[in-house]
């Protein structure tokens, strides 16, 4: 499947039904417990925050924020290549990266279509002016050529040879804008431990393997570990994306002492005028703006950690049986409910002066239109990656149970001889490569017994591999199908496999060189790695 999935030689989705006709014939799982992948709790909170997502992009909401943060960084690119990377690192910190992605990816597109419609505008401008020039300077000509005249009649200009220079560039930006929005995504999830899955994988293996560890890994613990890392993978994350697609050249990406080219000046006044365009935000954008905000409220407050969530505080054993769907699934519920205009009481207010105002009123319906409409959410929502997304779970499940992954763990004992340094190095290139092919959380799933029990006979301490094994999880940079926002970025077809391959395996080392880093310079002193704990020896005793 991961060879289909590269080559691309039936639609990825159509591959990703494979694990339903092959599991149960070759005998390696029901039927039954194979489609129970398909659609569960992380597809289903996919599912909702796409729905979400559509309504942002039905009301044009996205529009607003996009020329919102345009107008404050300014349209160079690599400012803005970056402004959209800190604004995607922080909302993945809290909310999950699926639905980060959803957002972000329609507010890169609506920019990168507005400062395309400039550029041509401006071309078209310049062409205009150069022509007129033209026909004055032929004018002045005529007396002395005729024959001169008859080529500007014709309205034809010569080819600018640089638009295909530009295209090609503009195709280059495109790719590096929408590609920063998923690694950004990846990236921002390691930060806090509700961020992303694995992060959860590591606290509960911990938990469970070994009891008596005084809570060594808490919210306040990971953030303080990963926080920073997170930071350093996305500045040189942005640096990269910017060598790779844009060229580094720091003049004309920063504006370093350039005046504004008429380009930048014209897509500025643009967007201003873009902005006046919208007009004031309507009732519909704010309801879909609240929805929104509640959306983040609820997620972020489900289950912060530090401090009890509504889950657990409203509902009995909440925190068992409410994951981060339940909000994403009732927010999508509201949409489909609420109205879309200001609804009309009682028409006294209404003046009886104007007849032909009431009557208007009066011929509109008393319910006002949902949010959103079923029709819209068909149209829009990618079915494809739904089943993408199920079929790496039923692939990750079936190598859990059928004892792949055990295997593979046992292949990993002749380790021992090597100093820990390079074991953790080892280790993490080793996930880093495995979950481009199957999801992030069981990934980490798979590997984290395995690592916890290699570590304990080796006899170093427990985290200084499981840490780098949680976070280097999250690297999915190579395959569309490597992690749900990669394949978010990827359904917009801006992108080719190639592309997210060839920038995915430096983002793969450049991940790897950081947590080497962090676990061996700042993890030291916080977990105290250099020892090996009396609660994982005692474990083992037993």
């Amino acid at each position: 499947m991961a060879v289909y999935w590269c080559t691309e030689v039936i639609p990825l989705a159509v591959t990703s039904l494979m694990p339903v006709v092959f599991f149960p014939l070759l005998g390696v799982q029901s039927s039954k417990s194979v489609c129970l992948q398909y659609l569960n709790d992380t597809n289903m909170l996919f599912v909702g925050g796409l729905i979400v997502a559509i309504s942002v992009e039905q009301w044009n909401l996205h529009k607003r924020i996009a020329l919102r943060v345009l107008l404050i960084l300014g349209v160079k690119p690599a400012l803005l290549m970056l402004g959209f990377m800190i604004v995607t690192a922080f909302l993945s910190m809290w909310i999950s990266n699926t639905a980060t992605t959803a957002m972000m990816v329609p507010i890169v597109q609506a920019v990168l279509d507005q400062m395309d419609n400039t550029e041509y505008d401006v071309t078209m401008m310049e062409q205009a002016i150069g022509q007129t020039n033209t026909v004055i300077e032929l004018e002045e000509k005529s007396t002395s050529d005729p024959a001169a005249v008859c080529v500007v009649s014709n309205g034809q200009v010569p080819d600018d040879p640089r638009s295909s220079e530009e295209k090609k560039m503009r195709k280059r930006i495109c790719k590096g804008m929408t590609l920063c929005v998923c690694y950004a995504a990846s990236i921002g999830g390691t930060a806090t431990l509700t961020g992303t899955g694995p992060n959860m994988v590591l606290k509960g293996q911990m938990n469970q393997l070994y009891p008596n560890n005084n809570d060594v890994v808490n919210f306040a613990s990971w953030f303080g570990f990963a926080f920073p890392n997170m930071v350093l993978m996305l500045v040189l994350a942005w640096l990269w994306l910017q060598c790779s697609f844009m060229g580094l050249n720091f003049k004309k990406s920063w504006g370093c002492g350039t005046e504004r080219t008429a380009k930048e000046k014209a897509a500025y006044s643009v967007l201003k005028a873009e902005m006046k365009k919208l007009g004031p935000i309507s009732y519909a954008e704010f309801n879909v703006l609240l929805m929104f905000v509640l959306l983040v409220l609820l997620w972020f407050s489900r289950h912060p950690g530090f401090v009890k969530g509504w889950a657990t505080r409203l509902f009995p054993e909440g925190e068992k049986y409410i994951t981060d769907s339940a909000p994403a699934v009732f927010i999508a519920l509201l949409l489909f409910i609420l109205p879309a205009h200001k609804p009309k009481f009682i028409a006294w207010n209404s003046s009886m002066s104007d007849p032909e105002q009431t009557e208007e009123d009066i011929k509109k319906p008393f319910l006002s239109a949902p949010l959103l409409d079923w029709n819209v959410v068909q149209r829009k929502m990618p079915w494809s990656i739904v089943l993408l997304l199920g079929g790496g779970f039923a692939l990750a499940d079936a190598s859990a149970n059928s004892g792949l992954s055990a295997w593979l763990g046992h292949q990993m004992t002749p380790l021992g001889s090597i100093p820990p340094w390079a074991i953790a190095t080892v280790l993490s290139l080793i996930i880093a490569v495995f979950t481009e092919c199957t999801s992030n959380v069981a990934t980490a799933t798979l590997f984290l017994p395995v690592f916890s029990s290699m570590a304990t006979s080796v006899k170093i301490h427990p985290l200084y591999v499981m840490l780098p094994g949680t976070l280097s999880a999250s690297f999915a940079f190579m395959l569309p199908v490597a992690t749900p926002p990669n394949a978010i970025v990827f359904s917009y077809g801006h992108i080719r496999v190639l592309d997210m391959v060839r920038s995915g395996i430096v983002m793969n080392i450049i991940g790897v060189f950081c947590v080497t880093l962090a676990i061996n310079t700042w993890g030291r002193p916080m977990f105290e790695l250099d020892t090996f704990p009396a609660w994982a020896n005692s474990t083992m005793n037993q």
